[in-house]
């Protein structure tokens, strides 16, 4: 059986992969740049006569985007998984459950969403194989 534990936030997500009696730890870095500088940008805003524009509508549509993206790229990995853990500090655990629970094949699969704080490595892997255990 293939136990997926994925910890994750806005920066990175570690997926720890238990299958028989061997693990695997992999690491997916995301593109989202929340404080993204756009080239020729030098204000908040654009003035033009008495209107002013801001781009904020643009930004959080990018952000979404590469967001979607990231996601997107954790689901591939996770493909294959049996059962599925989340935990993580960040609201991007909960975007991630609604896209599982979005896709039929693994909505099944998905066991648990924890809150947890940032963690070493090792702390990571203890985590998910302490939770498959204790199942």
């Amino acid at each position: 059986m293939k136990q997926v534990g994925i910890w994750l936030d806005q920066k990175e997500a570690n997926i720890i992969t238990l299958l028989d009696k061997t693990q695997d730890y992999k690491t997916i870095y995301s593109d989202i740049e929340t404080r993204e500088r756009f080239d020729g940008e030098s204000k908040k805003f654009g003035r033009f006569g008495d209107q002013y524009l801001n781009n904020e509508k643009g930004k959080k549509n990018k952000i979404e985007e590469l967001t979607n993206r990231y996601l997107q790229n954790i689901l591939k990995n996770i493909k294959s998984a049996d059962e599925i853990l989340i935990f993580g500090p960040a609201q991007t655990k909960a975007k991630l459950k609604k896209q599982i629970n979005e896709d039929s094949r693994l909505s099944s699969k998905l066991l648990e969403v924890n809150i947890s704080e940032n963690m070493t490595e090792n702390q990571k892997i203890a985590y998910v194989k302490k939770y498959f255990i204790e199942e």
